[in-house]
């Protein structure tokens, strides 16, 4: 018999491949803010828009995408469907300046969790 593969077919309608792709353009964008400037996304629905400071991304396959972070300084957590996914990613200027720019999935030891 011959050798088992490890070759695994992707299923590219799952949420942890949309995951994968949001991650790798966060990264990209992140890569271009200062020390200034943490990343953040301008959410519309029904006419109106929320900006949301993004700390962390998670997901749960089959179609669930998670977005952590904080909303006018106070914590929040977008619950969103893969097929509703649309946001802008954009910049906004950190309010506290004491502590580093926060980077999405990377934390400190000195971050407290009520950022």
């Amino acid at each position: 018999m011959g050798e088992l593969s490890s070759y695994r077919i992707r299923n590219y309608s799952l949420a942890d491949w949309k995951y994968e792709k949001i991650m790798e353009e966060i990264a990209e964008y992140e890569a271009k803010l200062d020390n200034d400037h943490e990343i953040a996304l301008r959410l519309a629905s029904f006419g109106s828009s929320t900006v949301m400071v993004v700390t962390s991304v998670g997901y749960q396959n089959p179609d669930m995408l998670y977005f952590y972070g904080f909303v006018n300084g106070k914590d929040a957590q977008l619950i969103q469907h893969v097929s509703q996914l649309n946001f802008l990613i954009t910049s906004v200027e950190r309010e506290d300046k004491t502590k580093p720019a926060r980077r999405i999935g990377f934390r400190t030891t000195n971050d407290s969790q009520e950022d």
